[in-house]
């Protein structure tokens, strides 16, 4: 099987251009492939995962990344998915933002050797020329098609600004650009990226008489319809500092029973027989594809170590008898205490497993708050010193725990 072929047992391709020309090229190592990342926030998310992934299967079978950083058309914003403007970053904000993408990226991408790439599209998107751009490249672009994409047509209704109508056109340059000076031949992305993406390839073939390709990857969501790595309205972070370990473990562990094989069989590097053999599986057995899940994901994201304790903690909290000491943690000082007692919520806002009082009161009254296995009832409880002595656990929900030390 070559990796074509693997990929699409896999479930990952959604759409491709010249599906012949693409299997050819990929099976045979020919392919110099890019993936874009706008850099909205300082860290890459679970909703990343699949790109990265797809990036690190093809270059194990000879093709070359390139990752671009979107520092250029950041400053714009994808409306693909939106239902409103994204925020405006400024220049530093980016530049930031970029810089921990491409720390987090080299975990999943060898970029030594030549063997991938990484560029930002910055260094030619801020230098065109406005005028220059709608010569070149504006003559090529139909009104009419552009207004029948999907990642438009939803925004439509609401209202899409001009400064957002551009990023069609920004994004089609992008592959122009690596096509003439990086040797790039094909483009991948996720499938509500195809409009954008077919403006690339016809913008090569209008300018330059020559073929390129494009792929698409399916977009793997949870049970609830939302786009993979969402949990509870929050991102799932690949940094650490965000999503701790044992947190991201459990976002995997916590998968539902009809999407955890097609998580194991899209996202691992499980090989696809193992994962066959998985699909007898029912009942308690769908708990342990669900720990396995959970542990490869977590230690291709943040290494082996901190996959044994997360595991290791998950297990104490539902099976009993493992140690608990690998669970998130926050160790209290004299100055979260106001006259030796802190409220039970507010050590929740300060553990981030709420984003205020608000929030908090609901979920109290909502019976979804449990401190040390006793469910907390009264809004105003409080803990003492002597309390939280020898460690205190306080559970949101079914899935989220926290510690508190002093």
């Amino acid at each position: 099987m070559g990796i074509y072929e693997e990929l699409v047992a896999r479930g990952l391709i959604a759409q491709v251009t010249n599906e012949e020309e693409i299997r050819e090229m990929v099976n045979n190592g020919k392919a110099t492939f890019y993936i874009g990342f706008d850099c909205t926030a300082d860290s890459l998310t679970a909703g990343h995962f699949m790109a990265l992934t797809l990036m690190k299967r093809l270059q194990m079978a000879g093709n070359k990344p390139i990752a671009l950083i979107g520092g250029g058309t950041t400053m714009i914003g994808d409306p693909s998915g939106r239902t409103d403007m994204r925020k405006m970053l400024t220049r530093e904000d980016i530049d930031h933002n970029a810089a921990c993408f491409k720390r987090q990226m080299e975990r999943f991408i060898d970029f030594s050797e030549g063997k991938a790439q990484m560029v930002n599209n910055a260094d030619w998107l801020l230098d065109l020329n406005y005028v220059e751009v709608l010569r070149e490249v504006g003559a090529c672009f139909s009104v009419n098609n552009m207004l029948r994409a999907e990642c438009y047509k939803q925004r439509m209704e609401k209202g899409l600004s001009f400064f957002e109508f551009n990023y069609m056109i920004m994004q089609s340059y992008d592959f122009y650009y690596l096509f003439q000076h990086h040797n790039c031949n094909m483009q991948f992305g996720g499938d509500d990226q195809w409009s954008n993406m077919l403006g690339g390839t016809e913008l090569i073939r209008k300018k330059l008489g020559k073929d390129a390709h494009a792929m698409t990857i399916t977009l793997l969501t949870d049970s609830q319809g939302n786009k993979m790595g969402k949990t509870a309205g929050n991102a799932v972070w690949l940094d650490p500092n965000k999503t701790s370990p044992f947190d991201f473990y459990q976002y995997w562990r916590n998968v539902a029973d009809a999407d955890v094989l097609k998580c194991i069989r899209m996202l691992t590097f499980l090989p696809l027989d193992e994962i066959e053999k998985m699909s007898a599986w029912e009942g308690s057995q769908l708990n342990t594809a669900k720990e396995i899940l959970a542990y490869e994901l977590t230690k291709l994201v943040h290494g082996e170590e901190e996959a044994e304790k997360a595991q290791s903690a998950a297990r104490a909290l539902f099976g009993g008898g493992a140690d608990n000491s690998n669970m998130p943690t926050t160790v209290l000082s004299d100055d979260d205490f106001t006259d030796g007692a802190v409220l039970a919520v507010d050590l929740m806002i300060k553990a981030d497993m709420i984003k205020s009082k608000s929030e908090g009161r609901r979920l109290v009254q909502q019976g979804g708050v449990t401190v040390n296995d006793e469910k907390l009832t009264d809004f105003g409880f409080a803990l003492t010193k002597a309390d939280i002595e020898n460690g205190v656990i306080i559970k949101k929900g079914k899935k989220i725990f926290h510690k508190f030390t002093l």
